[in-house]
């Protein structure tokens, strides 16, 4: 039988048609796939295959996995203020309006460990009115023993967590309170404080401060001075966590170029979103992935804003934390909120300390991973702490042989 040439071209078109039919559905059939595995690999690193998906009870779950720690707080200078140095007078176990703080407050957002800030106003007989604001920390401890207990190395802060208790650390937040004494800063290591910042808003005869606003400055300082490199070898010798928060940018470098251990930004946010002289600048924040330490996020609106009436929401403060991590990694940023300072208001979203949550939920929201929020929400600070107790330790053995 003979085939006309027209029946061999529909035949042949035929085929070719089939055979690119074939070929598109396996085309779409393993884009699909692909989009799938994405998919799938997506989650699979951002979730450990357990907990609930909605973000804001995904940060709660988390928080309960993960001790939250937070490196600023500065209730006890709100006790000494309103409260004539008394936790007595302040009943923190219920709700309250008047501070930021509360335990049913950090209850809520499943803490951890806070470091509370024991400062002091530049000027005056700062060590004595140190010591005073160590103890209401002490006073807080004794208390509420149920709900908080002294830590004093990193290795406690998870120890007291897994008691369902807030591990309470101390913080230095001012080079002005040691006085030029390097007596003074053993005795408050003695006591239990793990870092100091090395200036607040005032130069010290040693350190230069970002804002040195307060009337007892010193304006001859510039960057670390000899004596200034002596206080922050002793502080890595002591193993006291450094915090550059407050210095001037050249302060930072000065000590990066000292330090044997890694440092901290105890409250500090990132100066190429919120150009302010209290922020850090990407220049720094490079050296400090160099330099194993963590810049801890604070929440203050004036530091996090993009806006000249410096108001801010819990993204703005989730954009900082987004910068960090685009330039440096997530193995730098923690939380360090500065609640109670005594400002107007705090982001929307962030108002007290019962909604970390609301920014743990953002950064998942983001597609943060379960290990990256563990390593924001604690992890970071606590690797830091357990380094510069390390190096300590291999300095004190060197002065010992």
């Amino acid at each position: 039988m003979r085939v006309s040439t027209d029946e061999i071209i529909v035949q042949n078109f035929s085929s070719r048609s089939r055979r690119k039919i074939i070929i598109s559905l396996f085309i779409t059939l393993l884009l699909i796939a692909v989009i799938v595995l994405g998919l799938l690999l997506f989650f699979s690193l951002t979730r450990d295959g357990a907990g609930p998906e909605d973000p804001l009870e995904r940060a709660l779950w988390l928080h309960g996995r993960y001790p939250l720690i937070d490196t600023h707080n500065d209730l006890p200078y709100m006790i000494r203020n309103l409260f004539n140095k008394s936790v007595s007078n302040h009943n923190i176990s219920i709700e309250q309006n008047i501070t930021d703080t509360d335990i049913p407050k950090l209850r809520a957002s499943k803490f951890g460990a806070q470091f509370w800030s024991v400062y002091v106003t530049c000027g005056g007989d700062a060590i004595k009115r140190t010591l005073e604001q160590i103890d209401i920390v002490y006073q807080l401890i004794n208390e509420y023993p149920n709900d908080f207990e002294l830590v004093i190395n990193s290795k406690d802060i998870t120890k007291v967590w897994k008691k369902r208790k807030i591990g309470s650390l101390i913080g230095v937040e001012g080079g002005h309170q040691i006085n030029s004494s390097l007596a003074a800063l053993n005795m408050y290591y003695k006591l239990g404080a793990r870092y100091m910042t090395l200036t607040h808003n005032c130069n010290t005869p040693w350190a230069e401060a970002a804002l040195p606003t307060d009337a007892d400055s010193y304006p001859g300082t510039i960057g670390l001075t000899d004596f200034g490199r002596e206080v922050v070898l002793e502080m890595n010798r002591l193993g006291m966590m450094v915090d550059i928060s407050h210095v001037a940018l050249q302060t930072m470098h000065d000590v990066l170029d000292t330090t044997l251990a890694p440092v901290i930004f105890s409250h500090s946010a990132t100066r190429y979103i919120t150009d302010h002289p209290r922020n850090v600048p990407d220049d720094v924040l490079l050296r400090l992935r160099d330099n194993g330490g963590v810049i801890m996020i604070l929440f203050i609106p004036a530091g996090v804003s993009r806006n000249i009436s410096w108001t801010a929401d819990v993204n703005d403060v989730a954009d900082h934390i987004d910068h960090v991590r685009d330039l440096i990694g997530v193995d730098y940023i923690g939380y360090g909120s500065d609640f109670d300072a005594a400002v107007p208001a705090y982001p929307v979203g962030l108002e007290n300390t019962s909604k970390y949550p609301n920014l743990t939920a953002e950064l998942i929201r983001r597609g943060y991973s379960d290990s990256d929020i563990a390593k924001i929400i604690g992890g970071n600070i606590i690797r830091v702490f357990a380094e510069v107790e390390r190096i300590a330790k291999e300095l004190r053995s060197l002065t010992t042989d």
